[in-house]
């Protein structure tokens, strides 16, 4: 993943700062790829979200929440539920009960999911704090428009749709190029992008995979030498450099897939060592917990502890463990 030397001291600084999201409000964290949370500069989820408001809508229509919704109106139940949000803010439990007063016999946790998901709402910086993951029902909500004092970007048009899709390929570029089509579509959960890369041709790069597949990339993104030695890192739960990707292999074995993905929408934190996953790690009353999937040469095992001690300060651990690696079963 391509990131300029300053990045982290800026995400920092946005999370920490006063002014960067709870008065200036410049960062927010709401729904956005993949129907999933990330936090995104305003200005970029006012034009991206509207964009993207179709892979919602799909989530929004799966079995989990057609199973309580029979007989309803989704464009009905949108204008409930921001009803009862009044241009204020509820707590995503607030609201669930709510909306099941209204509506007995369904799940109200399950109808203000859905609202969420069919509706740009915005989470309060206190409740929507990094480092916790999960559905927390203490999370409070807000419409984004009424948060951020701006309306969100029109995406109705067929031209503004296309401008916007264009960005966010170039934006998916310069983190992760080369890559494919299918990789953009399994990041951000759009279809049928092809088209639209089509038409970027003249700007775009384009490589031959290892397996024959066309990659694209920036015309002026600079590619490292193939025998660069890539840092350790410590990636956070549900991480776009190891879901960002068809083919997940180039980052993930599939056998060390099954620990970190082990179900129930779960993607653990983990750590790379040559590029590659190579173990999780926790925090734990204070202890940043590191777990191995396999040993650690003395190098490695220095670097991933240096690297551990530095994100401590973010994290707001106190000291970093690392346990032998995870013992497996034999088949």
């Amino acid at each position: 993943m391509r990131l300029p030397s300053s990045f982290s001291e800026k995400v920092t600084e946005a999370l920490t700062a006063s002014t960067g999201i709870s008065q200036d409000r410049q960062v927010v964290r709401s729904g956005l790829l993949r129907s999933t949370q990330h936090l995104a500069a305003a200005d970029d989820f006012r034009r991206l979200r509207p964009l993207l408001q179709p892979v919602l809508d799909r989530t929004a229509g799966s079995p989990h929440f057609t199973r309580n919704n029979t007989g309803l109106d989704a464009a009905s139940l949108v204008a409930e539920g921001l009803d009862l949000l009044e241009g204020g803010t509820l707590s995503r439990k607030e609201l669930a009960r709510r909306l099941a007063e209204r509506h007995p016999g369904r799940d109200g946790r399950i109808l203000a999911g859905e609202v969420e998901l069919r509706t740009p709402l915005v989470h309060g910086a206190a409740t929507g704090a990094w480092g916790s993951w999960g559905n927390r029902s203490a999370v409070s909500v807000t419409p984004a428009e009424v948060w951020l004092g701006k309306p969100m970007a029109m995406a109705a048009t067929a031209p503004a749709a296309k401008a916007s899709a264009k960005e966010l390929i170039r934006r998916y570029l310069a983190a992760f190029g080369p890559a494919g089509v299918k990789d953009v579509q399994a990041w951000c959960g759009l279809t049928r992008l092809g088209e639209v890369v089509a038409e970027m041709r003249a700007e775009l790069r384009r490589y031959c995979g290892p397996d024959g597949r066309e990659l694209i990339d920036l015309a002026d993104a600079e590619l490292p030498d193939p025998e660069t030695p890539a840092p350790v890192r410590l990636l956070p739960a549900f991480d776009n450099a190891l879901l960002g990707h068809a083919d997940r292999t180039r980052v993930i074995s599939d056998e060390d897939r099954k620990r970190v993905m082990p179900g129930q929408a779960q993607v653990r934190p983990t750590f790379l060592v040559d590029g590659r996953v190579h173990g999780t790690w926790s925090l734990d009353a204070g202890t940043l917990r590191l777990t191995p999937f396999r040993p650690l040469c003395a190098t490695d095992r220095a670097a991933l502890e240096q690297e551990a001690d530095r994100l401590l300060p973010f994290v707001g651990g106190r000291m970093v463990s690392c346990s032998d690696p995870v013992a497996t079963r034999s088949s």
